[in-house]
């Protein structure tokens, strides 16, 4: 029997695991291996420069959850879909849902992928109110 070739985390995985690993060090930032891409640096600096704001608007949508509440996994997941919404325009909205949900199914709670789909939708709309309304399905309200 082989074994199936090991296959290198996607840039979003690895911007995850290094703002993960700050926040639950208490890092002023997180630490980035030399050996990562521009986009994961990007990333994660990104998330690090506007982390109050990113909070604050996280906060805003959330009915339930304050971010200093949530699970840690979750919570830089969600800052880490919004600094692409707000940020990363190139990144079809619907790309850093999509990619922010396998996050949290991949990596946190089994409830997580809805609640993480939950807020970043509600950002989506806030954020990207003309792509939003393209992609809306209309059969919902």
């Amino acid at each position: 029997m082989t074994t199936p070739p090991r296959v290198r985390p996607e840039p979003r995985d690895l911007a995850l695991f290094a703002l993960y690993e700050a926040d639950q060090r208490r890092l002023p930032r997180a630490e980035i291996d030399a050996g990562y891409s521009m986009k994961v640096t990007r990333l994660v600096r990104g998330v690090e420069e506007h982390l109050d704001e990113l909070g604050s608007t996280i906060d805003g949508v959330s009915d339930r959850w304050r971010v200093a509440r949530m699970p840690p996994v979750d919570r830089a997941i969600l800052r880490l879909g919004l600094y692409e919404l707000r940020f990363e325009k190139g990144t079809p909205m619907a790309v850093v849902v999509s990619e922010a949900v396998r996050l949290a199914k991949m990596y946190s709670t089994e409830r997580s992928g809805a609640f993480v789909n939950g807020i970043l939708s509600k950002l989506a709309v806030i954020e990207r109110p003309g792509e939003a309304s393209r992609t809306r399905n209309p059969a919902s309200p």
